[in-house]
């Protein structure tokens, strides 16, 4: 016998949790599968590679749903400066300008997964499937279900994919992707270094690709070296000395001495969208519905922005008296996110080829224009807002209301 919700979760990452926290305390019965919980956390433990800078539309979505407390009893690094610079071009953003806090934060992506899947727990409407793999998803006659490892069927009206890049739901139920490969790698290198914590990101463009510091707490921080899959190869497989004085050489003075090299790790740059979200009973979120250029660390956020608009659409339909499942209630999630996320793709796109071009005029131009973004208060403060998440159609956890009735 089939089990029955209304709302099944493939995927327990930070984005399927904050789809499940965002649903929490409604009259919709939710389930949440996650093949895995993620290690328990303890403040001795060395920072994750993994780590995300969390805007502060991500922020407001975590605290509205009751998850950002975990995160900051956990570990997290605030930063109120970012800034760009090539050869001949710099500027230098500060969250004081515009009255904020923070532009962001640096928060390890287990720290946030742990504090949402803990929340999701508090949840009576929620039950969590953790350990719990997925054996088949189907799709037939317009309806989803899954068969676990342990032989349950769970069947829902909205069955939702947050199971990541490859995402099976997405391929079974036949929602088709646009992608391409940027021929680059990153590569993720952490650190100690000789400062103590920084409140500062920043990004270099050089002509093999970007060069990125993240702040983490203490003396700690996280690298993002850009370059071609073959040097990316080459630098990986460096003794940890010889890879420390290409670290020195390479990057500049404002890194600071590097003490030590503590995890290194890399991935290819892909872009991919889904050509759409939704069809009857099925909605992608995150990484399911697209992947994005690493450049501005947008990724997860937007993942988060998906989350919280489905299930402000949920809950107003299921208010409403509507199906939730209906094609046309989902679709509206898709019109109010795919444009939006389309943007920030083709944003991400042109700021990367336009700073990995060495052609003169789009050199003069990219310098003229971070001088200009540099100079005119208006344009810099509107760039900052839109790093911050702050700029176009929000969802309502995103601004700090409640879409609980």
């Amino acid at each position: 016998m089939k089990e029955e919700y209304d709302v099944l979760i493939v995927g327990g990452g930070m984005v399927g949790a904050a789809v499940a926290c965002a649903l929490g305390d409604s009259d919709l019965k939710v389930a949440l599968i996650e093949k895995s919980m993620p290690e328990e956390f303890s403040s001795e433990q060395m920072h994750d590679l993994r780590v995300s800078a969390l805007s502060i539309a991500s922020q407001q979505i975590l605290q509205t749903v009751g998850a950002w407390d975990a995160v900051l009893a956990m570990r997290v690094c605030p930063f109120k400066r970012m800034r760009v610079w090539e050869t001949a071009g710099d500027t230098e953003f500060n969250s004081d300008t515009i009255d904020f806090d923070a532009l962001g934060y640096i928060v390890e992506n287990r720290v946030t997964q742990l504090a949402l899947l803990h929340r999701a727990q508090e949840f009576s409407n929620i039950e969590f499937l953790c350990p719990s793999t997925i054996r088949q998803i189907n799709y037939v006659n317009s309806k989803g279900s899954v068969e676990l490892d342990d032989g349950r069927v769970l069947s829902a009206k909205v069955v939702v994919g947050a199971d990541g890049g490859q995402s099976r739901l997405r391929q079974t139920v036949g929602l088709g992707v646009t992608s391409w490969d940027y021929q680059q790698h990153a590569m993720v290198i952490y650190v100690e270094t000789d400062y103590e914590q920084q409140d500062i990101t920043w990004q270099r463009f050089v002509p093999t690709g970007p060069q990125a510091f993240l702040p983490l707490t203490g003396n700690y921080g996280s690298i993002v070296w850009y370059n071609t899959p073959d040097e990316v190869r080459r630098l990986k497989a460096l003794a940890e000395t010889e890879l420390l004085a290409e670290l020195t050489e390479t990057f500049p003075d404002c890194l600071g001495k590097i003490n030590k090299i503590l995890g290194v790790a890399s991935f290819p740059l892909k872009r991919q969208h889904a050509q759409e979200y939704v069809k009857q009973g099925v909605a992608l979120v995150g990484d399911a519905a697209h992947m994005i250029n690493p450049l501005a660390g947008q990724g997860v956020n937007i993942g988060l922005l998906d989350a919280a608009m489905l299930a402000e659409v949920l809950i107003d339909a299921s208010n409403k008296g509507k199906n939730i499942a209906d094609v046309a209630v989902l679709k509206r999630y898709e019109r109010l996110r795919r444009n939006e996320n389309l943007k920030m793709m083709t944003v991400m796109d042109l700021f990367y080829r336009t700073f990995s071009n060495q052609i003169l005029p789009i050199k003069f131009f990219r310098n003229l224009g971070l001088g200009l973004a540099e100079r005119i208060t208006p344009l810099k403060n509107k760039v900052m807002r839109g790093a911050m998440g702050l700029e176009g159609r929000l969802p309502k956890l995103a601004k700090g209301e409640s879409i609980i009735s």
